[in-house]
């Protein structure tokens, strides 16, 4: 693995008129966020890029997985006390004193109760890190993860193949353990280095939770890593416990890639020598060289981030992680906004603009709004958070209001991530809800917790909102009875005789708004999510579920072929009929709960069990935050290749894949048989084929690539490993 551009500087060169140079020996990563498994196998020693970083002086820190810190409290006991003797009547004279009994003190908890973010020390594939929930001084929930040089987790099986099973054994070793315990927990053979990674993240987060930190420390010596929110730069920072000792700076492509040596102009090499030099020698007040202001902007921003992550003393008001809110509601939609939060820092973010029944519109927005999401996600990574006093200086033109509200719902889901919540159920504002059957829309104003207004709309029956002037003189009084009842009763109005359909929807799209407006992030990501089940040498069976707020908003099944396109009317007479009455049973069920136990259509049982698959795993796709890490869901998927030439079978056991199977296709779309098969198909075949050992991962399970002798055995194996990955990519989390 050639080596990235590293600057190597003495504190007397940067104080010095002396000249300094660049090395620009070749340090190559072509894809620095992802794991090989040479980062793993390989000695712990190479925690950072092998080349010497710029350094002040020639100290070395050292980092170990033990605690540095024992803060435990030694029990103490109470003397008992002195006994004398009386010789009142000669009659105690000679019977034993009283003793006080021995009354023990239990030792203080050192730790503050809380959830805590940390990170391993940083090298170039990235970084372990752990959010950890803190109780009575132990570990009550852990979150184990495994980051990309933006510092966000990455997915699972994106990683290094030896960590896909060893998420679960790592955190149920540190699961009740205190911080002395956790530092012993064994490390899961083959992925050594990261489980002392996580292992020293854990450590780190106890050390971040004392009530009282460590005397005169004020960094986890080792290092650290930090992105500008932008993703121009990444920055490492090397610390002992109480200063900086050495910084290298890296700039990055649109892919958070690091730029290699040589693809490194000569003018991008200057910068990224003068950025470090000042970083190293003033930090977060380096002065900007003329014509790099925006370059040592995002490079400063990144230094920022490394120094909080190194920080022993983190003071982000906020929790790492994924949040998700909304902005001003009105009856023709709202903005959401779903972000990353890194040391109270936004790092990602992503825009939505909502039609009135709270459906992403995409690219059938109005037209500047939809222009306005690309200059509006720029303007928020730039400020690096929602922008305070909010203006329309700072809008987007011509949109405005939309810009308005995508800020109002970032600032929120940064409300939403307050390590101590500023107090209150819900923000104040209007907030929209619907039914997750899209009949009723509920507008309604909160103040101090309490629904002072509502305003109800009804929908046509092609997702309309009808106009007022459209309205029937009964439902006009329907929707006034309904309005005032919900300010009075909220979740606990009845139902109106004779109106139960549009009453009960009244009451789910009030709790839709309730739930819009809540504080608590909750536990799945909106949107739309694709999972299959149940494939076979047939075909396989998919569902794309629409989320909001944890409740199925919309649902699509289909029964596809040997090329992974929908059958439609020619799938079999069964699955046809059981298809919009499985879609109907999973609308009234709503929930994942109530999914789960959707009954079976007569004469499509197997077909309706693989449904239900399909649905809990696009709810899994949209968990936040996994109830376990797998890299894949355990069942057969299948794939196919761009060129619908070739279908691939994958069995998945115990989340990883354990068997594959090819099938060949001819141009109208079947299985060609296998004694028609040519020599090179039936060798490419063989080879996908060939059986994993007993229990293990099969050997094109991870990154599998094109294999051969001849250019057409390479091309062939090319469009078979193209269909291995699409059945892969439909496995995955």
């Amino acid at each position: 693995m050639k080596k990235l551009v590293s600057l190597t500087l003495c504190a007397t060169m940067v104080l010095s008129s002396l000249a300094l140079t660049v090395d620009l020996s070749p340090f190559k990563i072509s894809s620095i966020d992802v794991v090989s498994a040479a980062s793993e196998t390989e000695s712990a020693k190479e925690s950072t890029p092998a080349k010497p970083t710029t350094t002040k002086q020639e100290t070395k820190s050292t980092t170990t997985t033990k605690p540095t810190t024992k803060s435990t409290t030694n029990s103490t006991t109470t003397k008992p006390a002195s006994t004398k003797s009386t010789n009142s009547a000669g009659k105690d004279a000679d019977k034993p004193a009283a003793v006080a009994p021995k009354v023990e003190e239990v030792p203080q908890n050192p730790y503050q109760d809380g959830v805590y973010v940390a990170y391993g020390n940083a090298y170039s594939k990235g970084t372990e890190g752990a959010k950890v929930t803190i109780k009575d001084g132990k570990i009550a929930d852990v979150e184990l993860m495994r980051t990309s040089p933006k510092l966000i987790d990455r997915d699972v099986r994106n990683n290094f193949n030896g960590l896909w099973q060893a998420y679960e054994p790592m955190k149920n070793s540190l699961l009740g353990r205190t911080r002395e315990e956790a530092a012993e927990a064994d490390v899961v053979s083959g992925a050594t280095r990261s489980g002392e990674g996580w292992k020293l993240a854990v450590d780190r987060a106890f050390e971040r939770a004392l009530t009282e930190k460590p005397a005169g420390e004020v960094y986890f010596a080792g290092e650290h890593m930090g992105v500008d929110p932008e993703g121009k730069y990444m920055v490492f920072a090397n610390y002992d416990k109480t200063k900086l000792l050495g910084v290298k700076v890296y700039p990055l492509n649109e892919k958070g890639e690091a730029v290699e040596a040589s693809a490194m102009t000569p003018e991008q090499a200057k910068t990224v020598y003068t950025i470090a030099s000042e970083l190293l020698y003033r930090g977060t007040n380096a002065v900007a060289a003329n014509g790099m202001e925006a370059d040592f902007k995002a490079a400063v921003n990144a230094f920022w981030d490394a120094e909080q992550n190194a920080k022993i003393k983190n003071n982000s008001k906020y929790v790492d992680g994924f949040y998700s809110a909304y902005g001003a509601a009105r009856d023709k939609g709202v903005e959401r906004a779903d972000v990353y939060i890194r040391n109270g820092k936004l790092v990602d973010v992503k825009l939505y603009r909502l039609g009135s029944n709270l459906l992403d519109r995409g690219e059938t927005a109005y037209a500047e709004v939809v222009k306005a999401n690309a200059p509006m996600t720029a303007k928020l990574l730039a400020n690096g958070s929602y922008i305070e006093n909010y203006s329309d200086t700072d809008a987007i033109s011509g949109a405005t209001e939309s810009s308005h509200s995508w800020n109002e719902a970032v600032e929120r889901a940064f409300e939403k991530a307050l390590k101590t919540p500023e107090g209150g159920k819900y923000f104040e504002g209007t907030f929209a809800g619907v039914d997750n059957r899209s009949q009723v829309l509920v507008l309604a104003d909160i103040q101090g917790d309490k629904v002072t207004k509502t305003a109800i709309h009804l929908f046509d029956q092609n997702g309309k909102l009808i106009a007022e002037d459209n309205l029937t003189e009964a439902q006009k009084a329907l929707i006034a009875g309904l309005s005032d009842g919900l300010v009075k009763h909220g979740a606990n109005l009845a139902l109106v005789p004779g109106e139960e359909l549009v009453s009960a929807a009244a009451k789910a799209a009030y709790a839709d708004a309730l739930q819009n407006a809540s504080k608590v992030q909750g536990e799945y990501k909106d949107g739309t999510f694709t999972a299959y089940a149940g494939a076979y040498d047939k075909g396989a069976n998919r569902a794309d579920v629409t989320l909001r707020n944890g409740n199925i908003v919309g649902i699509n099944l289909y029964r596809v072929g040997v090329n992974m396109e929908d059958r439609g009317e020619t799938a079999y007479a069964e699955v046809v009929k059981a298809i919009p009455i499985m879609e109907n049973s999973f609308m009234m069920a709503a929930s994942r709960e109530k999914a789960a136990e959707v009954d079976a259509v007569s004469g499509a049982t197997s077909s309706t069990s693989a449904f239900k698959s399909a649905v809990d795993g696009a709810y899994k796709k949209a968990e936040i935050s996994e109830a376990y890490k797998t890299a894949y869901l355990n069942g057969v998927f299948a794939g196919t290749n761009a060129g619908k030439s070739v279908y691939v079978m994958v069995t998945i056991e115990k989340n990883v894949p354990v068997k594959m199977e090819v099938f060949y296709l001819d141009e109208a779309g079947k299985v060609k048989a296998n004694d028609t098969l040519s020599t090179d198909e039936l060798a490419v075949k063989q080879e996908i084929e060939t059986p994993a050992a007993e229990g293990g991962m099969h050997k094109y399970a991870y990154r599998p690539a094109a294999f051969g002798d001849t250019d057409a055995i390479k091309a062939l194996s090319g469009k078979v490993i193209e269909a291995v990955k699409a059945a892969l990519e439909a496995a995955g989390r």
